[in-house]
């Protein structure tokens, strides 16, 4: 689970990282304006965007110059017109530009997730799936996208190799069953959650008869997925991935498994386009 203790501690990293790697040892550009002058002005978004982001934008002009002061017109998980103005600013003209970049970054990269999330999410909102996240993500910046899928309305899966079990081929093999493996698990770490990887229904009897907690069904058909159902009734969670994408996506999640991860959530991820006007 993601606290807000944790999700602040990421994003104050998250941002110093992202400060050191544009400004270095000073921005140049901007000591080209009077250190006194003052400015304002306003950030945009020329397409339709599902926002996510506000704190990370926050962070810059916290870092960078706590006397900046930002206005929301939006609030993370909002959907956003083209042309809107998101927010506005007022402060020192050298810092708004020097965090111009940086704020954007966050903000247009996080706000990419939180759309394609958003847009995926719509198209199963028929169903009772739930859209999970996978580790695909973009290295360093793991907490600050998972965070993003949530504004999105999709779901976290697990944060990471400490927090859950996931059981996959290579661990059955090397621990002998799929039996072997969740005996082990419960012995290792009582009370987290053991997720066992499945690749026909003969696995997935296996797998329930151990006493997984949730099953993924990996390539499944839909007919094998369907079956899984019906035969699971309730003692397991099913999760359904591989490969997943527009086309297949609803005919899945109509299937009536629990959860369907999809790594295009964090890893195929396009920023929206935002743009930064002084006044």
């Amino acid at each position: 689970m993601i606290t807000a203790e944790i999700l602040r501690q990421a994003r104050i990293e998250n941002v110093a990282q992202s400060l050191r790697e544009d400004i270095g040892d000073g921005d140049i550009t901007a000591k080209l304006i009077p250190p006194e002058k003052r400015a304002s002005g306003r950030v945009i978004t020329r397409e339709a965007a599902t926002i996510a982001g506000r704190q990370w934008v926050e962070e810059v002009f916290r870092q960078v110059d706590p006397s900046v002061t930002l206005s929301w017109q939006v609030t993370d998980g909002e959907t956003a017109s083209p042309d809107q103005v998101l927010f506005t600013m007022e402060g020192p003209a050298r810092s708004l530009l020097t965090s111009e970049r940086s704020a954007l970054n966050w903000l247009q990269t996080l706000s990419g997730v939180a759309t394609a999330c958003a847009g995926y999410a719509a198209r199963v909102a028929h169903t009772g799936v739930r859209l999970l996240d996978t580790r695909k993500t973009l290295p360093g910046l793991r907490l600050a996208q998972k965070y993003a899928v949530t504004c999105g309305g999709c779901y976290n899966h697990r944060i990471g190799l400490w927090d859950a079990f996931l059981i996959k081929e290579n661990h059955i093999a090397a621990c002998g069953s799929i039996a072997d493996a969740i005996l082990a698990a419960h012995r290792i770490a009582p009370g987290k959650p053991v997720e066992v990887e499945t690749e026909n229904l003969d696995e997935l009897d296996q797998a329930l008869n151990a006493g997984a907690d949730i099953i993924m069904l990996d390539e499944f058909s839909l007919e094998d997925m369907r079956t899984a159902v019906a035969r699971t009734a309730g003692r397991a969670k099913l999760e359904a991935s591989g490969g997943i994408n527009s086309t297949t996506l609803v005919p899945i999640a109509e299937t009536g498994v629990d959860f369907i991860s999809i790594g295009a959530l964090t890893k195929d991820i396009r920023a929206v386009d935002l743009s930064m006007r002084l006044d």
